[in-house]
């Protein structure tokens, strides 16, 4: 049967490897590494990790979830359970991260759940604008990663052939359906958020990622620009073999504050440790 829930449109799970009338959750969490309007210090958000993934990554952090499909199986029923316990929970957001090749369970499990705290689309930026458009109706945040500009580094790194286009095209979608930012106390209630991972030896490419958005948005937008790079999975192979130098991280800092992107966030080059990835450890699947 066909998926449309990413732009790649084929017989479901073929790539992404998702089993039909199933979502697969690989991790249950109160997070407090996000950005921090979604993210209280003391509350943090409540993530929920979903497994498999709509890209091929080298270099994924999460790669024993989005590659390998470490987690455990849930129905409708019991996925509108779960996001009602989450969001429950005294976070400060729901946090779905990496949720794209559910788009259409998640569609139905929104039409009867209400959450008591902004619901966050935390995506690869890998996105059909039609689903970005039918999501803004339960989906109160888009955090967007916007990887690449380049389609070249899309296909070596991520076996996406077209991603530029698509990743634009939802953002654009997404500013479209939320025109503008609310934030209350320090907390955003509604908006968007483009985040990126700046890569080793590519700081051109990163650069031209906030041209385009300039170009297309304006410069009126939250991002989040990380310097946490470290090798891992299949990185090396590619030629992602050494962390991001502080150098590298400074000069696409600089580039982006000319352009003038003044809300948002930017990591210290300390933070290039895998420390902060999560235990996919499924005897620990639910820790909130």
């Amino acid at each position: 049967m066909a998926c449309f829930d990413c732009p790649r449109m084929c017989k479901a799970g073929s790539f992404c490897g998702k089993e039909e009338g199933k979502v697969r959750i690989a991790k249950v969490m109160r997070h407090f590494f996000e950005e921090p309007i979604i993210c209280e210090e003391k509350r943090g958000c409540g993530a929920i990790f979903f497994s498999y993934c709509s890209l091929r990554c080298a270099y994924c952090q999460n790669y024993p979830i989005s590659h390998e499909g470490r987690g455990i199986d849930y129905d409708n029923a019991g996925l509108k359970k779960l996001m009602q316990t989450v969001a429950g929970s005294d976070v400060t957001s729901l946090d779905l991260v990496t949720p794209t090749h559910y788009t259409s369970v998640l569609l139905d499990v929104f039409s009867d759940f209400h959450s008591p705290v902004p619901v966050v689309w935390n995506t690869s930026g890998y996105e059909r604008s039609e689903n970005i458009e039918k999501l803004s109706k339960f989906v109160d945040i888009f955090l967007f990663d916007f990887k690449y500009c380049d389609n070249n580094l899309s296909i070596k790194y991520s076996k996406a052939t077209d991603y530029f286009d698509k990743c634009m095209s939802a953002l654009k979608a997404a500013r479209r359906c939320i025109p503008e930012d609310i934030i209350e106390n320090g907390v955003m209630k509604k908006g968007i958020i483009v985040r990126h991972l700046v890569l080793p030896g590519h700081i051109d490419d990163s650069v031209k990622i906030f041209e385009k958005i300039k170009e297309e948005l304006g410069t009126d937008l939250f991002v989040s620009v990380m310097s946490q790079f470290s090798p891992c999975y299949k990185a090396v192979e590619c030629g992602l073999d050494r962390p991001l130098l502080p150098l590298e991280y400074k000069k696409v800092k600089a580039a982006i504050n000319r352009m003038g992107f003044d809300k948002g966030f930017f990591q210290e080059t300390s933070s290039a440790s895998l420390d902060y990835t999560p235990d996919f450890d499924i005897s620990k699947h639910i820790e909130l």
